[in-house]
């Protein structure tokens, strides 16, 4: 790729939450990560300093905003305040995970929308372009005034299943209605059908019950959700499913957020494998057996390059995109 903006240079920065990938993203731009420390004060605030000039540069920084969600979103600002305050060229926030992404919009009364109100944050504190991975809902797009190029974790998914062999009698499963779109996208790479599982919950307190529109009797079924959290509702869909005959069930996502309960709810369930990517830092006792993980650096590293030059992001979701 030819450099359009030669002189402005490239500085990638990382913070607390997921430094691992933020040095994978930064050894396939071929950019060394920049120089800075996150300190706090006894109280607890968050002193942020950058320990090399980066007047005039493209800065890419890139935190997760994963748990604890609250200090590292106030990290990424502090950031984004202090790289603005240092005249930088250009902020491109880079986050690989997006949290406040469920509160999208006003499902109650009195309720709050706060991803909107973290996009406002962001904007206010300087980003000039945000870099997401597979939002909870694609809206939040719309939430920003500033370019926001959204990338698929489906392509990265894909590849794994089909470098493993495991689209033979596949059939890819949305967990429930809102997340058809991102199974239609996976079935397309896998060349397979879809299903959807229809919960319903008859009344207050009783359990759901699970229809599952679509054959998966003697199917190999690919449960695919954005992120996987307490675990609950991806359980009791690859048990339906198994109960309904499928051969084998698999799970996958992007996001692996595994809170509560979660871990222990993919021990017990007739999961064969859950394969995520490493969007999210697990600690150790949150890697099992059955867990597969794939790094989405090549991904992220290939869209950021093209954004520094000035080339077109979307081929990244539009074909597969295969690790190396």
């Amino acid at each position: 790729m030819s450099t359009q903006r030669s002189n402005s240079p490239m500085k990638i920065f990382a913070l607390n939450s997921n430094k691992p990938l933020a040095e994978k993203i930064a050894q396939e731009v071929g950019v060394p990560l920049g120089k800075s420390s996150v300190k706090r004060f006894s109280d607890g605030e968050i002193q942020i300093n950058i320990e090399e000039s980066i007047r005039g540069s493209e800065i890419f920084i890139i935190q997760s905003t994963s748990a604890p969600v609250n200090d590292n979103l106030m990290e990424l600002l502090i950031m984004i305040d202090a790289l603005r305050r240092a005249s930088a060229a250009m902020i491109n926030v880079v986050i690989p995970y997006y949290g406040y992404a469920r509160q999208d919009r006003k499902a109650r009364a009195r309720e709050p929308i706060t991803s909107k109100l973290v996009a406002n944050m962001l904007q206010t504190a300087g980003a000039d372009r945000v870099l997401a991975l597979d939002l909870h809902a694609v809206q939040i797009q719309g939430f920003f005034d500033i370019p926001v190029d959204h990338l698929m974790g489906a392509p990265l998914l894909a590849d794994y299943f089909l470098e493993n062999g495991l689209e033979k009698d596949a059939v890819v499963v949305s967990p429930d209605h809102g997340g058809v779109v991102r199974a239609r996208k996976l079935a397309e790479f896998l060349k397979a059908p879809i299903a959807i599982i229809d919960k319903r919950r008859p009344r207050p307190n009783v359990s759901e019950v699970m229809n599952i529109i679509g054959d998966v009797k003697d199917k190999r079924c690919i449960i695919i959700d954005d992120m996987i959290d307490t675990a609950g509702t991806i359980s009791l869909a690859a048990q339906a499913l198994k109960e309904a005959g499928s051969k084998e069930v698999y799970a996958s996502c992007t996001h692996a957020v595994l809170s509560g309960p979660a871990i222990q709810r993919l021990e017990d369930s007739p999961i064969e494998k859950v394969v995520v990517t490493d969007s999210i830092q697990l600690p150790p006792e949150k890697i099992i057996d059955k867990m597969v993980s794939i790094s989405v650096a090549p991904l992220i590293g290939e869209a950021i390059k093209r954004i520094y030059d000035n080339e077109p992001v979307s081929p990244l979701f539009k074909t597969r995109f295969k690790r190396h």
